[in-house]
């Protein structure tokens, strides 16, 4: 244990690097010097590379830095980083497709964005609607309901809208993972996972190396999700969160969730440079769920994560890549196949 907290605390390699999977490709963060990559892998075989522009509001006010306030911040970045690199990687994997309608036309033309960028913002916006109805407005009126039906509870109510909204996590995680896309970027998400693992270890990134690190991984979005719903159960069991009026439960939950996020940032940092009970049995949870958001991937997929890895990572770590492009040796037999079987 000991010796894994040193090993822990003396990696200079943990914790630097984050990534996200999208549309058949994979977007890696290098968080020290904000360095952004964006690797998708197009039909035809070949690797589409493009560097995005990212800067943290932090560098500029470092108060918003300080412990609880940069969780905040940093979910905040998150979503439009995300937002940002779902966006081009549908733009990019889609160039090859005909020609923009007229209506298409007219919105780039009036609104300065593709069409791409507008469906994406409206998905956006239904996507938090969604998220409050089904996280916030029914399990707190399910447990109401519940409440009444039984003859009223006390502390349990707390309990039970908890569960319900795990409840709700885990089966909409599931269904959705049923859909053939959603595998493909849950293949690409366990590429990045890998990767990642393999580069704190120090080996040498190729795919044989990559393939052996398991996919789950402590700091992943799903069980920062996850460690969310369980830290708000706790604060939002204060006695000043109240089951009278609703609405303004509903409000004052709204009002409290930057501290909640925030808590559970600080949370996900402890457990990425420590390892023993107390962050063994608080991870848990997280790590199960991403059974069910990453899938194990294909030497291509993993190959594209480390094509995404030497984009952003500096020049002192290119020991750990191998001289050749794996990505490009991956395309390049894959057209050889082709060729092959025609």
């Amino acid at each position: 244990m000991a010796k894994c907290k040193k090993h822990c605390q003396d990696n200079e390699r943990l914790g630097i690097v984050g990534g996200q999977a999208v549309i058949e490709g994979i977007m890696m963060l290098y968080k020290r010097e904000n360095r952004c990559g964006l690797v998708i892998r197009m039909e035809d075989g070949t690797l589409h590379k493009e560097s995005l522009p990212f800067s943290s509001v932090k560098e500029r006010i470092p108060w918003l830095g300080w412990p609880i306030i940069r969780g905040v911040v940093n979910f905040v970045e998150t979503l439009a980083l995300s937002f940002k690199t779902l966006s081009k990687s549908a733009e990019v994997y889609g160039e090859d497709e005909e020609e923009p309608s007229r209506f298409e036309q007219w919105i780039e033309k009036k609104l300065g964005k593709s069409m791409m960028d507008v469906m994406m913002f409206v998905a956006s916006i239904l996507a938090v609607v969604l998220a409050l109805g089904l996280f916030m407005f029914i399990p707190t009126w399910s447990t109401k309901w519940i409440a009444s039906a039984v003859g009223g509870l006390g502390w349990e109510r707390n309990l039970i809208e908890g569960i319900i909204k795990i409840a709700i996590f885990v089966g909409y995680m599931w269904i959705v993972s049923l859909m053939k896309d959603i595998r493909r970027t849950y293949e690409y998400h366990g590429a990045e996972h890998k990767s990642i693992f393999c580069f704190e270890a120090g080996e040498m990134l190729t795919p044989e190396n990559v393939r052996k690190y398991k996919r789950f991984h402590p700091r992943c979005g799903t069980s920062f999700i996850f460690v969310v719903l369980i830290v708000g159960v706790l604060i939002f069991s204060l006695p000043f969160v109240t089951w009278d009026i609703i609405w303004l439960r509903m409000l004052t939950k709204l009002l409290l969730m930057p501290l909640v996020v925030g808590i559970c940032y600080e949370f996900l940092i402890y457990a990425g440079t420590h390892d023993n009970l107390f962050v063994r049995i608080c991870s848990t949870p997280g790590l199960w769920m991403q059974r069910l958001t990453t899938k194990e991937p294909d030497d291509e997929q993993i190959a594209v994560a480390i094509a995404a890895m030497r984009m952003v990572l500096p020049e002192k770590f290119s020991y750990l890549f191998p001289p050749e492009a794996e990505g490009e040796e991956v395309a390049e037999s894959r057209e050889e196949k082709a060729a092959v079987n025609a």
